[in-house]
């Protein structure tokens, strides 16, 4: 049974764990409230570059194209660019993420693809290069400057990208990150960047539609493509931003609960050996009279 001073030392301890943890919660939702307001900003002016881009590109027919719109003519190449955070205690943030993307390896190397990794944040690289080492090319860290991130953090990914793809290194490229729901729901997706998914109502709707484009669609698409992909990687970099500070706040908060009731059952423990020393205190006490 430990002694008083143990369960003093402990109980000491555990409020100082509370104390760091309430106060990362509270630095947490103040972050949260910013980094929400960037991710939901950035969403409706992400899906309209998306849909300008797929209004230009329905017109373009056969494979004169470009090649991010229209490939390399094989998928057997597979670029994961995997979003994470820098920093845990997070909660399950960084883990289902890491999980969904160990999953997608597992199925690409089903299906026979080749498979490499862009990591932007050191959390799934941490957890990835312990299975797949040898498919991480690069690692980008360090995005944000005081916590916020900039559209120049973006294009230090979506360079990186075309960098890759100019050389032929590979003949399709996804995202993978945590797309924000809300506080609670941050969840696991992909979205194929390389080459680009014109929308199925945009192709249904591309003969009847009455656009005449000056210059021609594939002078626009050269322009506007690389555009998408960097808008698209600011976006998810965004939700990843507010969803990790999201389950942080939660984690933190589940943390400080937690912590105070192991500091009330501690106290009852306390409370009861201190209450038995004296107990037995007083019965030496008592013995001792008798036999005198």
């Amino acid at each position: 049974m430990p002694s008083l001073k143990e369960y003093r030392t402990r109980i000491t301890s555990v409020k100082s764990t509370r104390k760091i943890t309430s106060a990362m919660k509270m630095v947490a939702a103040s972050k949260l409230k910013r980094a929400q307001e960037a991710a939901e900003s950035s969403q409706p002016y992400a899906k309209a570059m998306a849909g300008i881009v797929s209004r230009v590109a329905a017109g373009v027919h056969g494979d004169g194209g470009p090649k991010l719109l229209v490939g390399t003519g094989s998928s057997q190449r597979h670029l994961l660019v995997v979003c994470s955070s820098d920093r845990g205690l997070c909660g399950g943030f960084n883990g289902n993420l890491v999980r969904f993307a160990r999953n997608e390896i597992r199925r690409l190397h089903a299906e026979g693809k080749q498979v490499e990794m862009i990591c932007v944040g050191r959390k799934a690289r941490d957890v990835l290069k312990r299975e797949f080492s040898s498919l991480i090319t690069d690692t980008i860290t360090g995005l944000g400057t005081r916590g916020r991130l900039a559209f120049a953090d973006a294009l230090k990914v979506s360079d990186l990208i075309l960098e890759k793809f100019n050389r032929g290194d590979f003949d399709v490229c996804s995202l993978v990150y945590n797309q924000f729901g809300s506080v609670l729901v941050q969840r696991p997706s992909t979205q194929q960047l390389i080459p680009f998914v014109v929308a199925a109502n945009q192709n249904a709707a591309a003969g009847s539609a009455p656009y005449s484009f000056e210059p021609a669609e594939d002078v626009i698409l050269a322009e506007l493509l690389p555009k998408n992909i960097s808008v698209q990687v600011f976006r998810a970099l965004l939700d990843s931003a507010a969803g990790e500070q999201a389950a942080r706040m939660t984690a933190m908060d589940n943390a400080t609960r937690n912590a105070g009731d192991m500091i009330k059952n501690l106290t009852v423990k306390y409370n009861r050996a201190r209450q038995a020393y004296i107990t037995k205190e007083l019965i030496e006490i008592i013995s001792g009279a008798e036999a005198v």
